[in-house]
């Protein structure tokens, strides 16, 4: 264990910083903090520094920020002095509006036209303190050393900047912060069970900054603690207390500069990736490269799961040649990473066909969600995936439910039931919903080993219910492992083998019907409430329908099936917007049961029906 010390990188230390660097402290406060506080705020480079969870002065770094750095040493001080310079008022922010679902996510970089920046260094910062004053409330009686969060992110441009602020924010509310870097959502959910002090873990909370797969402009927040992901009211209760941190700054504006926290900087990745690497082996009966001769292809998409070829395959003795887009850019100029986006899943494609290769492997930017693709240029994703994953799960925990999110297959439902043994739970979309569910049935007897979303995000009982893109990877590889030790030097055959099967629609389409907010149909409510008077009335139109059956059992929005298919329309999760999903055996049958849904919803004004409109009329 001696040899892992080297894994510490870097120790930041905060403490009494008022003290450190005077020769740079009068001049930076003289030429650079006036005239920047007045203009930058609390955009481009405006930066906030604690005394508490309630008090905050600001300091614009920006391009000065490295006068502070003392290289030889490693240190970096806060310049968190006494100031007479107080906040006097900062824009109104309206923080209920970050949340989305379990998660938190805004506009951090400007450049999109109609999205302004929202996602701001002071909001991060306020964010920050608001999770630590939770977490201080959560683990008061847990520890008697000072509460310690790991903070990590994905590829995104804004995410340096975050990670400072967000920093800043834990430092200044009491608590130690442990910097991953470049990391995935799984590692931090992770970091928070890991035991193992030259680490530095476990880590009391863990932050991710990620926005998964939207465009470059975006950025956010996933939290975690031992116990999982945090749920929606957890997360709407830190965003209120944000919002009341970030008001009180603006009244009180004092700085003290007494910090006695500390940030350290911690190669974490290193330490999850070997986890992986033994699970494999362990699979295998413990040979050290299971994966010799095997070719397999990552397609990073440019995010965070790069480290996957090199520091997982490459360990296993697989050939990763033609891996492609392994570098980190936030821009993300090959594709989305995405994998339910079809250009993406076209790019693993190519690449594994082009390649020769066993296996393509394909992430999404933080990597809590992966599909794949076998030497035939076969996807394993969306209700392909859940139906592999639950063969290889069925086959170590016979007759357990999966759980799957609303929009899967009724082939799906056959494969896993008539065909695997075991139940399909099919529950609301959203990942946190789907693995709650899951976990519920088990607290009241019902076994359940998976939940899966058509997304991608899989999580298994085994690996304490996190959504691991990576680990949902390897539990391929064990099935590819352990098949070669027993004899077979087929490939990826063993895994296509394990779907035959699998009934597949031959049309499979998602229209999404928009909701207009500022129509009069509305007069004054909701979208949602409107949204609810749509699904209500497509119900009443279905029941009065000989021809079509609604769904028995059924958790979100109307399902209903007929003419050897069926459609879901339910309410978006948080959007103004009714998502369609079609599934038929022929163009024809789908193209009646959107006739269905087209003739129950033509009454409501505010909705936005072209999308349907131009599949019914297609030729």
């Amino acid at each position: 264990m001696a040899a892992m010390s080297g894994k510490i990188v870097q120790n930041v230390c905060l403490a009494q910083c008022s003290q450190q660097n005077r020769q740079f402290r009068t001049q930076y406060q003289r030429d650079s903090c006036a005239p920047y506080t007045r203009t930058l705020l609390p955009f481009h480079g405006g930066k906030l520094a604690w005394t508490g969870i309630s008090s905050m002065q600001v300091h614009t770094l920006s391009k000065y920020q490295s006068a502070f750095v003392n290289h030889g040493h490693g240190t970096v001080y806060c310049n968190a002095v006494p100031s007479a310079t107080a906040i006097s008022s900062l824009d109104k922010v309206d923080f209920l509006k970050l949340q989305n679902g379990s998660d938190i996510r805004g506009v951090a970089v400007a450049g999109v036209e109609g999205e302004p920046i929202n996602l701001t260094e002071p909001v991060a910062e306020a964010i920050a303190a608001a999770f630590a004053a939770w977490l201080s409330k959560k683990k008061k009686a847990d520890t008697p050393r000072r509460l310690r969060v790991s903070i990590g992110h994905d590829s995104r441009i804004s995410a340096q900047t975050l990670q400072d602020a967000v920093s800043r924010g834990i430092t200044r509310a009491g608590l130690d912060v442990i910097q991953y870097g470049l990391a995935s959502t799984p590692a931090m959910f992770n970091s928070t069970l890991t035991k193992d002090e030259t680490f530095l873990c476990p880590a009391d909370g863990a932050i991710m900054i990620t926005a998964s797969h939207l465009p470059y402009n975006r950025n956010g927040f996933k939290f975690f603690t031992s116990a999982g992901g945090l749920g929606k009211a957890e997360i709407k209760e830190i965003l209120e207390r944000a919002a009341d941190v970030y008001k009180r700054s603006a009244a009180e504006g004092s700085l003290d500069g007494k910090v006695s926290s500390s940030v350290k900087k911690i190669d974490y990745m290193t330490l999850y990736t070997s986890d992986l690497v033994k699970a494999v082996r362990k699979a295998a009966g413990n040979i050290e490269k299971p994966l010799d001769g095997f070719h397999i292809i990552v397609d990073a998409g440019n995010g965070a799961g790069g480290f996957f070829a090199a520091k997982v395959l490459e360990p296993l003795g697989a050939i990763t040649t033609g891996s492609q887009f392994l570098e980190p850019d936030g821009m993300f100029p090959n594709h989305i990473p995405n994998p339910e986006d079809k250009v993406a899943m076209k790019a693993i494609t190519k690449a594994v066909l082009d390649n020769k290769a066993d296996l393509g492997i394909i992430f999404d930017t933080d990597v809590d969600r992966s599909a794949a693709v076998d030497s035939s240029g076969r996807e394993f994703n969306r209700n392909r995936l859940i139906a592999l994953i639950s063969a290889i799960v069925l086959e170590e925990h016979p007759g357990t439910t999966v759980v799957t999110d609303s929009v899967t297959s009724d082939g799906l439902t056959s494969f896993i039931e008539k065909n695997l043994g075991g139940k399909h739970r099919r529950f609301k979309r959203g990942y946190k919903n789907v693995i709650d569910e899951a976990i519920r049935l088990n607290s009241v007897g019902e076994e359940s080993y998976l939940a899966i979303e058509t997304s991608g995000h899989g999580a298994l009982k085994e690996n304490h219910w996190l959504d691991d893109g990576a680990y949902l990877m390897v539990k391929l590889l064990n099935k590819l492992a352990s098949a070669r030790a027993s004899g077979r030097s087929d490939g990826s055959k063993v895994l296509t083998d394990l779907v035959e099967g699998l009934e597949e629609p031959a049309v499979a389409v998602e229209l999404r019907l928009k909701i207009n907010q500022s129509h009069p149909d509305l007069k004054g409510g909701s979208f949602r409430d409107y949204g609810e008077a749509v699904l209500e009335h497509l119900e009443n139109s279905v029941n009065s329908n000989p021809k079509l059956q609604k769904a028995p059992v059924n958790y979100e929005g109307v399902r209903v099936s007929g003419f050897g298919g069926w459609f879901l329309l339910r309410l978006s999760l948080h959007d103004p917007v009714l998502p369609l999903n079609i599934e038929a055996p022929s163009n024809d049958d789908a193209v009646k049961l959107a006739l269905t849904v087209a003739a129950a919803v033509k009454g409501f004004h505010a909705l936005d029906t072209s999308a349907l409109d131009k599949f019914v009329q297609a030729p």
